[in-house]
């Protein structure tokens, strides 16, 4: 099992119980396997373990503070819950299921899993008269219908000199789990992806440039959903405010040409998917120094930008092969279409145009640059589909399922009878 984690970053939570101590050697497991393990270790696992143990296993700073100044400048809890590929929280007390339950964010344990938009996997471990009360039971089997995946409790001798169910799973099962979660959500894993994301910039001088209005959050968010499906995934990237995507290969790039070359270097052939809003425009040519608005005054004359046509970036990677492609066009090719009126019919010309398979169309108009959230129309040669309006986390997670769906229906296919 030697590295089978390598890349992951699981957000592991240790509250109240005797056993916390397994956590220490589920935590070596982890990363035995390649794992990045951030930890947060609530007041009642503290009486358990101690902070030092827990890091010194880790490599990771152990958090516990929803309050601390400290731990919410270095990285603030939403992060935390974000950055994460899965939580695992091992052991689960009953305090801890019933807080979950109720949707409580009173210490750091609680409201990173309020906010987390990963899956949640739980570990359960308590006395056995705790866990067969009707108040634990009906807090379990309504996290269970939330969607929360569970390993355990056990039954045997505990802690306490009593026997029955409430022993947490063992971390070798625990990281068997793990390892199982990742295997059946690697629907992509030998597929290659390229995604685009962010704006160019196209210089006026060294100072002023043209660009359109992209903070990157779609495309970074969409290579993010590919990464996590097991995708080998390269991001080109305009300029932004944006950290690169954990598991993917980020290229940094400012002009229209650059993001081309870099694309054509790296063309995969699986996926490639166009989100960048790439100028369609450039200066024909730069000034070698700032444009000064003095100079200008004086002589009464205004420089007048001559522009000319950048590369259609997603016309050449979705258009047929050319003699000097070193690469064939990818087998699905997915573009955006940002428009601000007569959405539909300007999405179906430009997938047709474009010679792309789907296109997403979103209404730019309604402020969604720089925004969370989007809401788009995928468009394939044969329907419409308009999803409903949701974060771009989620839109990124629900594209990258459809097509882990359009190669999974591809194989079944290709697969002679």
């Amino acid at each position: 099992m030697d590295r089978m984690l390598h890349g992951k970053t699981i957000l592991l939570i240790i509250s109240g119980s005797i056993a916390a101590y397994k956590s220490l050697d589920l935590i070596r497991r982890l990363r035995t396997c390649g794992a990045c393990v951030r930890v947060i270790l609530t007041k009642g696992g503290e009486q358990f373990i101690t902070p030092l143990a827990v890091s010194a296993l880790s490599g990771e700073k152990t958090y516990h503070d929803l309050f601390s100044l400290t731990d919410e400048t270095e990285m603030g809890h939403i992060r935390l819950a974000r950055m994460a590929d899965l939580v695992v929280v091992a052991p689960a007390s009953a305090d801890l299921l019933a807080r979950m339950a109720q949707g409580r964010a009173d210490d750091m344990a609680a409201a990173v899993l309020l906010a987390s938009t990963r899956d949640i996997l739980v570990a359960p471990a308590m006395n056995v008269a705790m866990w067969n009360h009707p108040a634990t039971q009906e807090n379990w089997q309504l996290l269970l219908s939330r969607g929360i995946l569970s390993i355990g409790p056990e039954s045997g001798d505990m802690a306490c000199h009593e026997s029955g169910a409430g022993r947490m799973a063992e971390p070798e099962d625990i990281l068997a789990t793990i390892i199982d979660y990742f295997s059946a959500h690697q629907r992509l894993a030998g597929r290659r992806a390229l995604v685009t994301s962010g704006p160019t910039h196209e210089p006026i001088d060294p100072v002023r440039y043209i660009g359109n209005r992209s903070s990157g959050k779609q495309g970074h968010a969409i290579a993010t959903a590919l990464a996590a499906l097991g995708a080998e995934t390269m991001l080109v990237s305009g300029p932004t405010a944006l950290a690169d995507p954990p598991g993917v290969t980020t290229i940094h790039v400012e002009t229209a040409r650059q993001m081309l070359a870099t694309c054509m270097d790296a063309l995969p052939r699986d996926i490639a998917v166009c989100a960048a809003a790439v100028s369609d425009w450039r200066t024909k040519d730069q000034a070698p120094q700032k444009i000064k608005k003095t100079t200008l005054k004086k002589t009464g004359t205004f420089p007048a930008l001559k522009l000319v046509e950048n590369p259609d970036i997603l016309g050449i990677i979705g258009g047929p092969v050319v003699a000097n492609r070193r690469n064939s066009r990818p087998d699905l090719v997915i573009g955006f279409a940002a428009e601000t009126n007569q959405l539909r019919a300007q999405a179906q010309a430009k997938r047709q145009a474009k010679g792309c398979d789907w296109i997403l169309a979103n209404d730019v108009s309604q402020g969604v640059f720089g925004s969370p959230d989007n809401h788009v129309i995928l468009i394939d040669e044969h329907s419409e589909e308009a999803w409903p309006p949701m974060t771009k986390t989620q839109v990124a997670t629900r594209l990258a399922g459809r097509i882990a769906d359009y190669f999974a229906a591809s194989s079944k296919t290709d697969t002679p009878p």
